[in-house]
């Protein structure tokens, strides 16, 4: 079986069940750090933007270590090292909270950088009529904001799906980490890892699409002539 392209079982494992279960965790791993991370990631990019130096202070040196050391590196220390300090956690609770912390560092400065783009007049404008940080934040900033933040939120999706393989070293039980096993059984290593290579690229050819209709949609909503316009025109209809 070791020898030559063995079609019969490519085909095989292109339908097992231990591989399909493989990419349903990779993909619940992709929204469960998703959505940690953009959680402590917005977090993190207001804390960027305060004027106040203890929280602005913090939040920089976050993001420089995590974004600056491989996301190898923290799940190893996360995993084999917390221990070491009383803190013992289990294989889906290290690699979550790996992929999450690392995730948010990168979501961190695309928040900041989608809300650094809206024009300080919009939020002048907005003040000007009486409206609270947080209303502003709400009705102005991030409606705008988010025609930036989409496209790049939605590649960081497309990238962390791959990205959960790392947890692999670990021996979290996401798809690369199923078909390695599988290979340390059958021998079969081009079939196999052309099988999770199949699984990935569907993954990803999927979340591509959602993301062009997410687009579409924002940028329907939120055109580049015609954001000045629409901001001024929601704060009058707050009002």
């Amino acid at each position: 079986m070791g020898q030559g392209w063995n079609w019969s079982g490519f085909a095989d494992y292109l339908f097992n069940p231990y591989i399909l279960s493989g990419a349903v965790t990779t993909l619940w791993l992709t929204l469960a750090a998703i959505a940690g991370g953009l959680v402590l990631g917005c977090a993190l990019a207001l804390a960027r933007l305060s004027s106040q130096r203890w929280l602005t202070g913090p939040a920089h040196f976050y993001i420089w270590v995590f974004r600056g050391t491989p996301l190898l590196v923290q799940l190893i220390i996360i995993y084999t090292g917390l221990p070491q300090l009383g803190l013992k956690l289990s294989v889906i609770e290290s690699a979550l909270l790996g992929l999450i912390l690392n995730e948010a560092a990168y979501l961190a400065e695309i928040v900041r950088g989608g809300i650094q783009s809206v024009p300080v007049g919009q939020t002048n404008a907005a003040r000007a009529v009486g409206f609270s940080n947080a209303q502003t934040m709400r009705y102005i900033v991030m409606p705008q904001a988010m025609r930036l933040i989409i496209p790049t939120l939605g590649n960081s999706i497309n990238g962390l799906l791959k990205t959960t393989s790392i947890t692999s070293v670990i021996s979290m039980e996401e798809l690369l980490r199923r078909t390695q096993v599988l290979i340390q059984e059958k021998f079969m290593v081009l079939e196999l890892f052309l099988v999770a290579a199949i699984y990935y690229l569907l993954m990803t050819t999927a979340w591509d699409f959602v993301q062009r209709r997410i687009e579409r949609h924002y940028g329907r909503a939120y055109g580049n002539a015609s954001a000045p316009v629409v901001a001024a025109d929601v704060v009058l209809e707050q009002r």
